[in-house]
């Protein structure tokens, strides 16, 4: 299958597969941070299984305008699901494309997780499915602290992350795209996480008590480490998403 682009809300840039088949069903990919954005093969997988597929680039990300982390992550997510209900015109041959999304499900990893955790909020997200989400951007992590993860950024990425240190500053205060601010809020009935046990970049044990506090379900495994959105293709997941989706 060939990837077709967009171009959401001016700024973000967007790739996208049509479903196998006529479909309301909507999956969106939230990357984890910093990462290169492929997910042809993810994406290749999920619209043969009859969802539409959407893997937008942040703003001020890759090919995407503007700042990172000027505004909220998951404000991204949400401006595309409001371009969902339009026409999303492919920017190689101007054919445009009806979705009519009847679910919206969001898939969110690691960074990209906090962002799909923090949309289930809105009444249009059909249910959310986080791999090893940030949940507390002040909790410590062994392996990847705020400041490592700011200058392995700039200095591997460049300008795939337009960013500057006060906008960086921003995760750190607690106050700013922070899932666990907004616990009463979560709808945690329609969140599904999976995390392990041995991830040494996102604690366990902050997962579970968020997942406590919202009623979110969360699978928990001894090995496995920092799961990443390609682990939802995998057999084991795959099984657990399809049945969380029917009920």
């Amino acid at each position: 299958m060939h990837l077709l682009r967009a171009r959401i809300k001016k700024d973000i840039i967007c790739e996208f597969l049509p479903s196998a088949r006529k479909s309301g069903r909507v999956v969106i990919f939230a990357d984890g941070m910093p990462t290169v954005p492929s997910k042809k093969s993810l994406a290749e997988f999920w619209a043969k299984k009859n969802y539409w597929v959407f893997h937008p680039r942040y703003r001020g990300s890759w090919e995407s305008a503007g700042i990172f982390l000027k505004s909220s992550p998951e404000r991204d997510l949400l401006d595309l699901i409001d371009a969902l209900h339009g026409e999303i015109t492919s920017l190689y041959d101007g054919v445009k494309f009806k979705v009519h999304p009847r679910e919206i499900y969001i898939y969110g990893a690691s960074f990209g997780g906090a962002a799909a955790l923090l949309t289930s909020c809105n009444p249009r997200v059909t249910k959310v499915i986080a791999f090893s989400p940030v949940v507390d951007w002040t909790a410590h992590s062994k392996a990847e602290p705020l400041s490592a993860l700011e200058r392995f950024t700039r200095e591997a990425f460049g300008e795939g992350y337009r960013v500057s240190h006060r906008e960086f500053q921003k995760l750190a205060s607690g106050k700013f795209f922070n899932p666990t601010n907004h616990i009463t809020e979560i709808d945690g009935s329609k969140v599904l996480i999976f995390h392990a046990y041995d991830d040494d970049i996102v604690s366990y044990k902050y997962v579970e008590k968020f997942a406590r506090q919202t009623g979110a379900k969360l699978k928990l495994y001894k090995n496995g480490g920092h799961f990443s959105l390609s682990a939802s293709a995998e057999p084991l997941f795959y099984r657990q998403i399809q049945q969380f989706f029917k009920k």
